[in-house]
């Protein structure tokens, strides 16, 4: 009799349930970011329409998006959009791979950080604008160049949490693989490694978004195709509302590659998929 008055046990109560739950759970992850997204677009048209802000200083939404229209179905973003997202992903892989075997070869053999990491900081305190035009005088105005500082800039990310993930393990499992007289290589692949896969893709995440930066700042400094290429081009020309919408794709490709990354993550890290790793918040 409770279990009828409270709805226990009735199927009809449940499968009601479940719709509203859902509804809410769309609600508080797509409609109300999406709703103040509208609102604050909203807002913006409002303020530079009512205010008479010039378009060459602060350009409202709607231009933006015609310029973002314009430009796509010309087919010209997208090109150069495929220029930078290349020479981010390239350097991103480049940096990320040196950035793992490096802190695997420092923790693995102790004596190689006192030879290898100072160095390693010292160029990581070096501005990486301050670098790229080496790189263009050195490897010229092509992919080259800008994959190199992508590569530098990716690299001190994955290398301080594959260090920092290697080195946090429990010492009582470590004592125990001790007594078990396990071999370095077998601790390091049953012990160290899976313990330090949440760390590595804290790395690996910030590491992405780095490398589409490093991408823009290469092509800032000298190119002649990609994103940072086109953005110059707009201010030159006192285009801001094209300026804005190439923004627009640079946040695109941002999010796209960090969501790409996140998924890998739960596949791979698949028993940290209710906690977030140090650094790998979205």
């Amino acid at each position: 009799m409770a279990g009828v008055l409270t709805g226990e046990g009735d199927p009809r109560a449940a499968s009601s349930a479940l719709p509203r739950w859902n509804t809410v759970v769309l609600w508080s992850r797509y409609g109300l970011p999406l709703t103040v997204f509208v609102v604050l677009m909203g807002a913006w048209e409002a303020t530079i329409r009512y205010f008479e802000v010039p378009g060459y200083l602060v350009p409202p939404p709607s231009a933006i998006v015609r310029a973002l229209w314009s430009g796509l179905m010309s087919g010209l973003y997208l090109t150069h959009a495929v220029v930078t997202a290349t020479e981010a992903l390239v350097g991103f892989v480049i940096g990320s791979c040196l950035g793992l075997t490096i802190g695997m070869i420092v923790v693995v053999f102790p004596t190689m950080e006192r030879i290898v990491y100072p160095y390693i900081v010292a160029l990581q305190t070096v501005p990486k604008v301050a670098i790229a035009p080496l790189m263009v005088v050195w490897f010229g105005f092509g992919l080259t160049s800008k994959i190199l500082v992508v590569g530098l800039v990716s690299l001190f990310p994955v290398l301080v949490n594959v260090i920092a993930g290697l080195r946090a393990i429990d010492q009582d499992r470590l004592d125990l693989l001790g007594a078990l007289s396990a071999s370095r290589w077998q601790i390091f692949r049953y012990l160290r490694f899976p313990n330090a896969l949440p760390f590595i893709f804290a790395g690996l995440n910030t590491a992405i978004v780095f490398a589409v930066i490093g991408a823009i700042v290469g092509e800032f400094v000298g190119a002649n195709q990609g994103i940072g290429f086109l953005i110059l081009q707009a201010n030159y020309q006192l285009d801001i509302a094209g300026a804005f919408s190439l923004f627009v794709i640079l946040s695109i490709m941002g999010v796209s590659l960090h969501a790409s990354l996140r998924w890998l993550q739960r596949r791979c890290v698949f028993w940290m998929a209710s906690s977030e790793p140090v650094g790998g918040g979205h």
